[in-house]
């Protein structure tokens, strides 16, 4: 990579999934990379997708397809040990029939949404988190998916938060290094007791490597000290093509204050919901929460 940063190719390549944006190829993700992040309220492109752990959890893959066909939420970020069972035990063949199902389909594997952490104090479960990390960017990209969701997450007895956060950054520099060449992204969600923002920027601070980006998750954590805008300002530029939402209709989380920080920022990728709640009709409730989504994008570019 000569004409643009590795920073920018993974970032564009990943925002070729998003909702048809762009066309695929490498010549239109060289293209595309030259103003990747998006720069202006004009080239912010937010599409909407399913994090498949509540609403999606018991679903297999055909259910998964024809609800999200149903719904027309046509993104989803496949959580590990869930019904669907697309996990690194899948073989050669059985990663292809994955692909070729979701894109018969016409919905985007945005990626992996694994359970791993590296706040480990034992060096051995460390390892085996990276290790495991690994097996997961190699199956998103055999299926076609294009990164990987992680965790930073816990802070330890008689151990220095500042020890903790500084193997998490070198710990992801790592996972950054090897996931770029399987053109993957590493995504550290903003999680557990190492969301607040101020914690995350300290990791990303570390977490030199262009592959690392932060997936903002719209947690209650985000509102604290200086409030949303100073906390959404310290870490936007780490972002990568992923973006966790909850319930649009909650009054908990200002979604709209979210989504108009996103398009003012020109913010390019997926907005991917990861609800909680237990309606009696799943897809439904899917289908109602795209309507608003449609509804919230609209208003913050007006």
């Amino acid at each position: 990579m000569t004409t643009f940063s590795r920073r920018q190719f993974v970032q564009a390549s990943a925002a070729l999934t998003a909702g048809g944006l762009l066309a695929k190829g490498f010549a239109n993700s060289a293209q595309a990379a030259e103003k990747a992040p998006a720069a202006n309220k004009e080239d912010a492109a937010l599409a909407f997708g399913l994090v498949t752990y509540m609403w999606g959890a018991d679903w297999d893959v055909p259910t998964l397809l024809e609800n999200c066909k149903k719904s027309q939420v046509l993104g989803v970020e496949l959580r590990t040990t869930h019904a669907h069972k697309v996990e690194p035990t899948l073989n050669e063949q059985q990663r292809g029939e994955v692909q070729a199902k979701f894109a018969d389909a016409g919905v985007t594997i945005v990626g992996i949404g694994s359970n791993e952490r590296y706040d480990h104090p034992d060096p051995a479960k460390l390892k085996a988190a990276i290790d495991a990390t690994k097996d997961f960017i190699r199956l998103s990209h055999d299926i076609g998916g294009s990164g990987v969701k992680v965790k930073p997450d816990t802070f330890h007895k008689d151990i220095p938060h500042e020890k903790t956060i500084e193997q998490i950054g070198k710990t992801l520099n790592e996972l950054g290094e090897y996931a770029t060449g399987f053109g993957q992204q590493i995504r550290l969600e903003v999680h557990g007791q190492c969301a607040e923002l101020p914690t995350i920027k300290a990791i990303m601070d570390i977490a030199t490597d262009e592959n690392v980006f932060v997936c903002w998750n719209s947690n209650p954590t985000d509102l604290k000290g200086d409030g949303l805008v100073h906390n959404f300002n310290l870490v936007r530029k780490r972002f990568g093509s992923t973006v966790h939402i909850h319930e649009l209709e909650s009054k908990e989380y200002p979604h709209a204050d979210l989504f108009k920080l996103l398009v003012d920022s020109g913010y390019v990728g997926w907005l991917l919901l990861e609800a909680a709640s237990k309606p009696a009709d799943r897809v439904a409730a899917l289908t109602e929460q795209k309507k608003l989504f449609d509804q919230m994008v609209a208003k913050a570019k007006a």
